[in-house]
C-alpha cells in the first residue's frame, strides 16, 4: 500500500486566497520530503470552504518546488472547460512536470457551480458533458489526422497544416497521456463505472466503508463492459486521517480543531442538504441528527496513535477487500503547522511499516 494526499483544498472562509495557496504549497513540499507517492488538488468555484478554482496554478508552482511527488488536479471539472483548450493546457503541464503529472477529472457536484456555468446538473448534464469532453481531449492527444468532432456540447476541429507551418502540435510528455483519475462519491457510482470501463484510476471519496465497498463493484461492472480486469492496486481511498503520539492528543487535534470545524460548519451541513448523510452511517437506521463530527470521528475517520491508526487502516482494508493507495484528506492547519507535519510524518514513518504485509495476497481481484 502507498500513501498520497487529496485536498479540496479546504480553508476557512476568513482565510485569504494567497494565504491558503501558500499553506497548500508548504504541505506539498512536506509530502515530497516525506516520500508520499502523490497529491490531488480539487477545483471548485462557489464554495468559500473550498476556494480554489485553478488547481493547475498550484500544481505548476508545486512541481517547481518538489522532486518526486506526482501531482495532479483531483480533478478538473470538465463541464467548465473547453476541451481543446484543456487538452493543450494539461499537455503543457505534463511537460513542466517532466512526467510527474496525474490528470484527475470530475463532473462537478455543487449546484452553485452548476448555476454559475448554466449546467443542468439535476438532469445529469454535467456527467454527459464530462464524458464528451474527455472523449475530445483523448482524441486531441491520440488522433493525428485532421478531424472535426461534432458533439452535443462542443464542436472541435483538429485542422490540417495551414499557411505551411500552422498546425496542432501540443501533446503530453507521458505517452499516450498522463494517468487519468476519476473520483466517485455516491453508492454504485457512475463515474467509477467509467473508470473501470476505460482503465482509469478509481478514487473513492471519504465515506463509510460499507458504501465504499460498492465502489469497487462499480469499477468491476464498468470493466466487464470492455473486457478489462481491474487491479485493486490502482484503487485510491480518500480518508480523514490524523496521527499523534497518543489517541487523546489525536482526538483533540482532529475533532477539537480544524478537521472538526470544517466538518461541523461546512461538510456535514452540505451533505445534509444533499441527502448524503446516509453515506456516512454505519447502519441505515441511524438518524441524520446522530451524524455529528464526533460520530464521524469514531466511525469513519482514521484518528489516533500510530498503533491505533494502523489497526483502523487494516480494518478498512479488510472490509473493502483491499486497495492500493490511501489518500489523506487535506485540512488547513497553518495555525498549528507542526501538528499537521507530525501527523503526516507519523503516518509515513510509524504507521506504514506496520502495514507492509497488506496487499501481498490481493494485488488483483
Amino acid at each position: 500500500m502507498e500513501i498520497g494526499y487529496f485536498t479540496m483544498p479546504s480553508h476557512p472562509p476568513e482565510c485569504g486566497l494567497k494565504e491558503g495557496h501558500d499553506w497548500d504549497l508548504q504541505v506539498l513540499r512536506w509530502l515530497d520530503e516525506l516520500g508520499y507517492q502523490e497529491a490531488w488538488i480539487g477545483e471548485h468555484h462557489t464554495a468559500p470552504w473550498e476556494p480554489n478554482p485553478t488547481p493547475d496554478l498550484l500544481i505548476a508552482q508545486a512541481l517547481m518546488q518538489t522532486k518526486k511527488l506526482r501531482i495532479g488536479p483531483g480533478g478538473f471539472l470538465l463541464p467548465y472547460h473547453h476541451p481543446a483548450e484543456l487538452a493543450n493546457r494539461v499537455a503543457m503541464l505534463d511537460h513542466l512536470s517532466e512526467g510527474r503529472l496525474n490528470f484527475g477529472v470530475a463532473a462537478s457536484g455543487l449546484p452553485s457551480d452548476w448555476a454559475m456555468f448554466n449546467v443542468d446538473g439535476m438532469s445529469g448534464q454535467n456527467r454527459d458533458m464530462t464524458r464528451e469532453a474527455l472523449e475530445i481531449i483523448l482524441k486531441m492527444w491520440s488522433d493525428p489526422a485532421p478531424w472535426t468532432y461534432k458533439g452535443k456540447f462542443w464542436t472541435v476541429s483538429k485542422p490540417d497544416t495551414m499557411f505551411d507551418f500552422l498546425k496542432p502540435h501540443i501533446k503530453p510528455l507521458q505517452a499516450p497521456h498522463p494517468p487519468i483519475g476519476v473520483a466517485g462519491l455516491s453508492k454504485n457510482s457512475d463515474t467509477l463505472k467509467l473508470a473501470g470501463e476505460r482503465g482509469f484510476i478509481p478514487m473513492s471519496l471519504n465515506l463509510n466503508p460499507a458504501y465504499v465497498g460498492s465502489h469497487w463493484d462499480s469499477v468491476e461492472i464498468g470493466a466487464a463492459k470492455t473486457g478489462r480486469k481491474p487491479n485493486r492496486q490502482d484503487w485510491r481511498l480518500v480518508r480523514e486521517v490524523f496521527v499523534a503520539d497518543t489517541d487523546e492528543e489525536a482526538w483533540k487535534l482532529s475533532t477539537g480543531d480544524m478537521m472538526g470545524r470544517m466538518m461541523g460548519e461546512y461538510f456535514l451541513p452540505l451533505l445534509g442538504h444533499f441527502g448524503f448523510k446516509d453515506y456516512l452511517k454505519h447502519a441505515p437506521d441511524v438518524p441524520d441528527s446522530d451524524v455529528t463530527v464526533e460520530y464521524c470521528a469514531k466511525r469513519n475517520w482514521i484518528v489516533g496513535s500510530p498503533a491505533t491508526v494502523a489497526e483502523k487502516i487494516e480494518k478498512i482494508y479488510d472490509e473493502v477487500g483491499g486497495f492500493g493507495v490511501l489518500c489523506v484528506f487535506g485540512f488547513d492547519y497553518k495555525h498549528k503547522p507542526e501538528a499537521w507535519h507530525h501527523s503526516l510524518s507519523l503516518l509515513k514513518n510509524e504507521v506504514m511499516p506496520r502495514l507492509a504485509h497488506l496487499g501481498s495476497a490481493k494485488k488483483a481481484a
